[in-house]
């Protein structure tokens, strides 16, 4: 009984906060969040070390999965729409966990937050490694989801630590970028991986990551934070409600291309399930003192701007994971292909991120916003001449622009909700990061499902209009029938068959040239939606000066 004791009160040591005596300007900002105290140098270093570990470890976990669907599927045994299931069921359980990992935070502290959510993270990378099924890979990959949710936190507060007090916003900016670079690295060091063990080399990649994550946050503690007790018992019934309903709704966007909108009934079902909950879940919050959501600030004009804006901008920049990689595959090439052209495209995200923290201004957070929507308005519209020998070089320099798009309005955008919810409170936090990670989360699977869903929409009109120009009688028809059954003469001696082959060959030449030109219409519909976006941010910063104008002029 007593050794039983001793190592209930060593764990509990372990697992405690600090004792810390802060300056007054030094205190943490709300209970949950760690103070700002001056660190030395070498332990800058440290933390701004720990936070890019942390980042990108965060990021890598869905990345890598979703880089490699098809060799994933391939190992496992799985169909496209059952691979798919993967990357999906890690945003269903990942995009709402933040509204109770806040009051985590604020009732338990920082230090048993970081080793246990760290620690169940690199438990369940463990687990992947005996996935032997669908049902056993779902399971891990959202249980995967939950866990990964703090690595993100943390290494935006870890960023944080390491900047000196003026320069604490742009540590912000540095803190939430990181972990967008994680797509484009996903994909150039997966061929090396895979070289070596086939999947299984992924987790155990990711594995390490996760190990050595560990060890940093145990070696490099947090400044502790203040406490109270944050839980109520609706707490539990909303986030019920919300994170069915978040779940729901990412379950239809991530498969509903896939399956297709009209032909899966489950779609229809999940619907009806998920708007019901969500708006039970908004009605409790609506009548609390302490809501989880504050419904009222997030209804406010302010936020509903910032809220489509910021939507508007996370469906554009779908252009790159779904619009110029799915181009290059239609038009045969692969991760192995394509190392220069990921490698570009990591360089301009992590310059993004760099040249935002460095121009931030917090009297012109919209600005970033504007000039990256900008920036994807004009590269998609010069993509959009794209043709069936269009290659990857071809699109270095929009791709890359897009990539620095990506990571320079994330920071900003943050911020500029985040300086709004400090306004009202502390209190609004909770809601604002439940909102900012809605946005992010399902935007992006919201991107991909209309821009996927407008591809194969329009592959079919081209497909249809090409069919019916070729005519059997055209010279240069039969001149490609003959050049085709021409090309299979060594190896099939029948010519009534070697024609049909000819005609078939025909036919994926047209079904190839219809996907090209589908792409092009999906890169034209980017470049129109960014450039309502630039023009609505253009009206709204106008309308805002024209204002501060006339109260000047009054």
């Amino acid at each position: 009984m007593p050794i039983r004791m001793s190592l209930a009160s060593r764990l509990r040591h372990f697992l405690a906060e600090q004792e810390w005596a802060y300056a007054p300007h030094e205190a943490p900002v709300m209970p949950g969040s760690p103070g700002s105290p001056e660190h030395p140098g070498r332990r800058r270093l440290a933390y701004v070390l720990v936070s890019i570990l942390l980042g990108l470890t965060g990021g890598l976990g869905n990345a890598l999965v979703s880089a490699n669907t098809t060799t994933l599927g391939g190992a496992l045994g799985l169909d496209p729409a059952e691979i798919a299931w993967l990357p999906t069921v890690y945003v269903m359980t990942n995009v709402s966990i933040n509204l109770l990992l806040i009051k985590f935070r604020q009732q338990f502290g920082l230090r048993p937050f970081a080793l246990i959510f760290v620690g169940l993270y690199a438990a369940l990378t463990l687990g992947h490694l005996f996935v032997s099924d669908f049902w056993s890979a779902i399971l891990v990959r959202a249980a995967s989801g939950m866990a990964a949710a703090p690595l993100s936190t943390f290494a935006l507060y870890y960023m944080m630590q390491a900047m000196p007090a003026p320069a604490r916003l742009r540590g912000v900016v540095l803190g939430i970028g990181i972990p967008q670079c994680a797509t484009p690295l996903a994909r150039l060091f997966s061929p090396e991986l895979l070289a070596m063990s086939q999947w299984r080399t992924l987790y155990l990649f990711e594995l390490g990551l996760a190990l050595i994550s560990l060890a940093a946050v145990l070696a490099f503690r947090l400044p502790p934070t203040t406490r109270q007790r944050a839980f109520e018992r609706l707490d539990f019934l909303t986030f019920a409600l919300f994170a069915t309903s978040m779940a729901l709704f990412a379950a239809v966007l991530g498969l509903g291309r896939i399956v297709w909108w009209t032909q899966a009934g489950w779609i229809g079902w999940a619907l009806l399930a998920a708007i019901p909950m969500l708006a039970a879940a908004l009605l409790i919050e609506h009548g609390r003192a302490n809501p989880l959501l504050n419904t009222r600030w997030l209804a406010s004009a302010d936020i509903a701007r910032f809220a489509i804006v910021t939507l508007m901008a996370r469906i554009v920049l779908s252009e790159q994971t779904f619009g110029a990689v799915g181009l290059l595959t239609v038009l045969g090439q692969n991760n192995d292909q394509l190392l220069v052209f990921f490698a570009i495209m990591a360089v301009a995200s992590f310059a993004g991120v760099l040249l935002s923290a460095a121009t931030l201004n917090v009297e012109k957070l919209a600005h970033p916003v504007m000039l990256a929507v900008g920036i994807v308005a004009v590269a998609a519209f010069i993509d959009s001449r794209a043709t069936s020998l269009t290659r990857a070089p071809q699109l270095y320099v929009t791709q890359a622009l897009i990539a620095f798009s990506g990571t320079f309005f994330l920071g900003p955008a943050l911020l500029f909700g985040m300086t709004r919810a400090l306004k009202e409170g502390t209190g609004h936090i909770i809601s604002f990061i439940a909102l900012f990670g809605i946005i992010n989360s399902l935007g992006g699977l919201a991107g991909s499902a209309i821009l996927g869903t407008y591809q194969v929409v329009r592959e079919k009109a081209n497909s249809a209009a090409l069919v019916q120009a070729i005519d059997p009688t055209d010279p240069i028809v039969q001149q490609r029938l003959q050049a085709g059954a021409a090309g299979l003469g060594r190896v099939v001696g029948d010519p009534g068959l070697r024609t049909a082959e000819g005609g078939a060959l025909l036919a994926q030449t047209a079904t190839r040239e219809a996907n090209v030109l589908a792409y092009d219409d999906v890169f034209r519909l980017v470049a129109l939606l960014a450039a309502w976006t630039f023009t609505y941010l253009a009206f709204l910063l106008l309308r805002r000066a024209a204002r501060m104008r006339r109260l000047g002029a009054a």
